[in-house]
């Protein structure tokens, strides 16, 4: 039995980039009142996506070692794009954070995050019992 399959890959690394959401939206709120603040957003579905890409329908070869492997098919090269806000409304303080709008991005995103701690633990449970029912 592999322990590291694609689904715990999958589930370990959603978490981490969501555990990295977590902290630009509180950043965000926690500058929601200094002046020239830009709210900041992470993406990381799209490249989580490509790695999973399991039907090969996203999927770019690499025919040479001098191509950017740009994600799929793997979960070791992943990275999430942390940009400014495009959709921020700027205030009179130049500051663009949206503290209510923030706020229901953090209580998504920690749904989110509380349903991938379940997956996990299911799939650990999973294997735990594979484990014990092998002997």
């Amino acid at each position: 039995m592999d322990v590291n399959d694609k689904t715990l890959s999958a589930l370990t690394t959603a978490l981490n980039f969501r555990e990295m959401r977590q902290e630009v939206i509180s950043s965000n709120i926690a500058n929601a009142n200094t002046p020239g603040f830009k709210s900041k957003k992470v993406d990381f579905e799209e490249a989580l996506a490509r790695a999973l890409d399991t039907d090969g329908q996203m999927q770019m070869n690499i025919t040479d070692e001098r191509h950017f492997d740009v994600g799929n098919g793997g979960f070791d090269n992943l990275e999430p794009e942390i940009y400014d806000d495009p959709n921020g409304i700027v205030s009179e303080n130049g500051n663009t954070v949206d503290t209510e709008a923030e706020m229901g991005r953090m209580a998504e995103n920690k749904l989110m995050y509380d349903a991938l701690v379940q997956l996990v633990n299911k799939k650990m449970g999973l294997m735990k019992y594979a484990i014990n029912n092998e002997k």
